[in-house]
């Protein structure tokens, strides 16, 4: 993003900034608020003004936008009060006016507005189900826009005839603009009938509120209008631009990597699945290359990306990437030489404050003479005081960006 002259260029476009009166700055996710910071760096006192939503604590001092921290990842009512001033600031916009739009991980749960005839709670309850059965976040994203008023477009249909620009870090594997956040400037295919085949996958209806259950069926009839689809003319004056990805950070975490020495292989940025499963793979891994040098030989560094889910079995407190690395420490239990580590590069995994957690062949040993049975912690979804005792959590603080996770199997 730069100005050359009257001309703002962003990616491959540009626009005439003389064409506009107004320049508004909005958006939601837990990086949104140092895209924003960025946004004013580039056009100063042209920024006529705006609000973003982020995660409690994710914050930084803007000039020209306010900054609103609400719930994730679980939404909040503050959350709903900053959407429903977004919402007011662009259903009066016009075609004068030039609107930014940043988007980053955690949008979804950061931009709440739940649609007419659902209540906050409702939605809330749903979130919370969904999270719990091991939905993949491409599905919860699916029910979350036909449950909002924003999201799938909708955010687009309110700002027209705007022009708008989507600046849009990706935390969702293979960077679909329409589950990133939910898609509020991107045209949806997803579809009132397929939320109904989502919950009916995870055998969840009896457990999702009445309302929500009377909307998508409503919707699946015909008597709720869908959401933007491609081609839609609401969609015409906006452009959506991905800015950062899980591929960017991993292809970094590689030449770190061979900066200090290690042979490196970059195995996927497409990584999912139930974190303590994809654990096993990554001890497999580590194991095959410990005895045979295979893929790579020693030193060695595989690098993953991606983002897994965790079916939620006990009432303990940890993250997806806590869970990789407490599944991985049982399996790697007594081998030399290696080490696992997984971390969100937005420095909070679930919700709790640490990044992630590493492990080692001696991992489950030392919690042994603590008194700490790993198996019992894993089956507790425990993995936060387990590392914390251990002294083995990774701990980063926000990090100002969001695309998804990190994972290194390092063999000497």
């Amino acid at each position: 993003m730069r100005i050359e002259g009257r001309t703002l260029r962003v990616g491959e476009g540009t626009y005439d900034l003389d064409a506009f009166s107004r320049v508004l700055v909005v958006g939601a996710g837990k990086a949104s608020a140092q895209m924003a910071s960025a946004v004013e760096e580039v056009l100063g006192d042209r920024v006529s003004g705006g609000l973003i939503n982020t995660k409690y604590d994710h914050g930084v001092p803007l000039r020209r936008v306010e900054v609103n921290e609400c719930g994730h990842p679980v939404p909040d009512e503050a959350g709903v009060a900053g959407t429903e001033r977004i919402v007011r600031m662009l259903a009066e916009a016009d075609e004068r006016t030039l609107v930014f739009c940043l988007l980053s991980g955690g949008g979804s749960a950061l931009m709440p507005a739940p649609a007419d005839g659902i209540t906050f709670a409702e939605k809330q309850e749903t979130t919370r189900q969904l999270l719990a059965c091991g939905a993949t976040i491409n599905e919860l994203n699916a029910v979350r826009k036909h449950l909002s008023k924003v999201k799938g477009g909708q955010l687009a249909r309110i700002a027209f005839p705007a022009t708008l620009v989507s600046l849009v870090l990706s935390d969702v594997i293979g960077d679909p603009l329409d589950v990133i956040a939910s898609g509020p400037t991107a045209p949806d295919e997803s579809t009132f009938g397929h939320c109904l085949e989502i919950l009916r996958k995870y055998e969840v209806q009896d457990r999702i509120p009445k309302g929500v259950m009377e909307r998508l069926q409503g919707g699946s009839e015909g008597k709720v209008q869908e959401t933007p689809k491609p081609g839609d003319s609401v969609l015409s004056r906006c452009r959506n631009l991905i800015v950062g990805s899980n591929r960017l950070a991993v292809a970094a975490a590689r030449e770190k990597a061979e900066a200090l020495g290690y042979r490196t292989l970059m195995l996927s940025t497409r990584v999912q699945g139930e974190a303590r499963e994809v654990a096993k793979v990554f001890a497999a891994i580590g194991k095959e290359i410990r005895t045979t040098g295979a893929p790579i030989p020693t030193p060695a560094c595989v690098i993953c990306g991606g983002e897994t889910t965790v079916t939620l079995r006990g009432k303990g407190k940890g993250g997806r990437n806590q869970e990789i690395a407490l599944s991985a420490a049982m399996e790697i239990e007594g081998w030399s030489g290696l080490v696992i580590f997984s971390g969100g590069t937005d420095g909070t995994d679930g919700p709790t404050d640490a990044a992630g957690a590493v492990a080692d062949g001696e991992t489950v040993a030392r919690a042994r003479g603590m008194g700490l049975a790993a198996g019992d912690f894993l089956k507790e979804n425990d993995s936060y005081p387990y590392f914390e005792r251990l002294g083995d959590l990774v701990m980063t603080g926000p990090t100002g960006t969001n695309v998804m996770d990190v994972a290194l199997i390092m063999v000497g």
